[in-house]
C-alpha cells in the first residue's frame, strides 16, 4: 500500500471495516455497525472503490457494504469515503462467499451488485469465475422479495453465462427478460468504470443483467 493508503488504514478500517475471516458466529449486526436500520445494498468486488464510493454517496438513505479482498483498494475507497463526507458505506475483507453463507440472513440484502468481476477468459480457469450456480442460489436467498441481484460484464461469453446461471435460479426473475437477449439497459446512475471505458477502447460491448428475487 502507499504511505496515505497505509495511513487510512490505521485510522479508519477499525470502525469502517471487518476482516471476514474474523468475524464471531453467526449474522453480522449490520443495525449496530452501520447505527440504523435501512436497506443493505452488498456490492462484491469494490475494486478500487471509485464506483463505490460514488453509488454509495447517491444513496445515503441505504446502507451499502462493499466486500473484497484487495487491501490496497479498500483503503482507497475508506479514502473516498473520507473525503466524501459518507456515513453509510462499510467495508468487508475476505470471501465473499463465507460472508453471504455464515453472516448474513436471509432475505437481509436489498440489492447486491457484482460489477466487473475478474472474466478468467482463459477456458481451464472458467471454474474460478465468481459468479456460479452456487453463488447466484445464495445470493438470491439472502434479497428480500423484489431484490435484485445486478450483474455487469464487458466479457461477452461470461455475460452469456452470467444470463444462464442467472435465469436458472428458481428464486430469480430476469427482470428484462423481454428486452433483446435479455439484456438490461445501461442504468444511467452506473457510474463509467476504467473497466467498461478500456472495454469501450478494445471493441468490447458492456452488457447489464438485472434479476429480482421472486
Amino acid at each position: 500500500m502507499t504511505v496515505g493508503q497505509t495511513r487510512a488504514w490505521e485510522r479508519l478500517w477499525p470502525s469502517l471495516g471487518q476482516d471476514i475471516a474474523s468475524l464471531p458466529a453467526g449474522p453480522v449486526d449490520l443495525p449496530g455497525w452501520f447505527g440504523r436500520v435501512a436497506p443493505v445494498t452488498l456490492e462484491i468486488g469494490s475494486g478500487m472503490g471509485e464506483t463505490t464510493a460514488a453509488l454509495a454517496e447517491a444513496e445515503p438513505e441505504v446502507n451499502y457494504l462493499a466486500v473484497d479482498v484487495y487491501q490496497p483498494g479498500l483503503a482507497q475507497l475508506m479514502m473516498r469515503a473520507e473525503t466524501a463526507g459518507l456515513k453509510n458505506l462499510r467495508l468487508m475483507r475476505g470471501d465473499a462467499v463465507v460472508l453471504l453463507e455464515q453472516h448474513l440472513p436471509p432475505e437481509s440484502l436489498t440489492t447486491v451488485r457484482i460489477y466487473y468481476p475478474d472474466p478468467w477468459p482463459k477456458k481451464k480457469h472458467h471454474k474460478r469465475r465468481l459468479v456460479q450456480p452456487s453463488l447466484v442460489s445464495v445470493v438470491a436467498s439472502r434479497l428480500v422479495p423484489g431484490g435484485t441481484l445486478h450483474l455487469a460484464t464487458d466479457w461477452e461469453h461470461y455475460a452469456e453465462h452470467m444470463l444462464a446461471v442467472g435465469s436458472a435460479e428458481p428464486l430469480l426473475r430476469n427482470r428484462f427478460a423481454d428486452e433483446p437477449g435479455g439484456w438490461a439497459p445501461r442504468p444511467p446512475w452506473r457510474p463509467l468504470t476504467k473497466f467498461e471505458s478500456r472495454a469501450e477502447e478494445e471493441g468490447r460491448v458492456s452488457r447489464d443483467l438485472i434479476f429480482e428475487r421472486r
